[in-house]
């Protein structure tokens, strides 16, 4: 029987690579598109029946689910595509939820432009300094301020996803070019 050349390539090499990292890391649902409120809605669902079979008590799954929608209404609403030179789909990023012993993780990434950068670490970085009762006062002040985005946000999603989770939001940017980087962030639920 004759070998099919598609099966040798290094694409399959990659497809395989990427399932022994998902399996590796414990990686329950890892998805790279654009993200609107079809595919949030699908992905919660998903998340939400994989967490229903999972052992995780019922505190836990209702943190995941909401920093997992937090997450996603990041990614759709503040994704800087034009900028990064990467096609012009409004929300395009990678999502992953993946499992560990004691919790989950949520891990996202989406391009933004390098304009942004220093505004975005700093609201990770001064929510990230403050204890529970300081990030409770924080909440509530930036809701009585109420100043909704450009982009229709109001600054809390930061805020409300170490307030729920109680751990600190890890971070990077890996420069794309001389306008965009990707922001990619690390929430861990236990």
């Amino acid at each position: 029987m004759k070998e099919n050349s598609f099966a040798n390539s290094e694409f399959m090499d990659f497809v395989y690579s990427v399932h022994e990292n998902m399996v590796k890391n414990d990686i329950m649902l890892i998805y790279e598109g654009e993200v609107n409120q079809d595919i949030t809605k699908t992905f919660t669902t998903l998340t939400q029946k994989n967490l229903e079979e999972s052992e995780a008590n019922l505190p836990i799954k209702k943190r995941v689910y909401h920093v997992m929608v937090e997450c996603l209404q990041n990614i759709g609403k503040h994704s800087d595509n034009a900028e990064s030179g990467l096609p012009e789909i409004p929300g395009t990023g990678i999502f992953m939820v993946s499992r560990s012993p004691e919790g989950y993780y949520v891990i996202t990434g989406n391009p933004v432009a390098n304009s942004r950068i220093d505004e975005i670490a700093e609201m990770i970085e001064t929510v990230n300094k403050m204890d529970k009762e300081e990030i409770k006062a924080y909440y509530k002040k930036k809701i009585l301020e109420s100043r909704i985005s450009e982009k229709g946000g109001a600054g809390l999603g930061f805020i409300d996803i170490v307030k729920k989770t109680g751990n600190k939001i890890e971070f990077h940017f890996q420069k794309i070019n001389d306008i965009a980087s990707f922001f990619v962030m690390k929430t861990y639920i236990n």
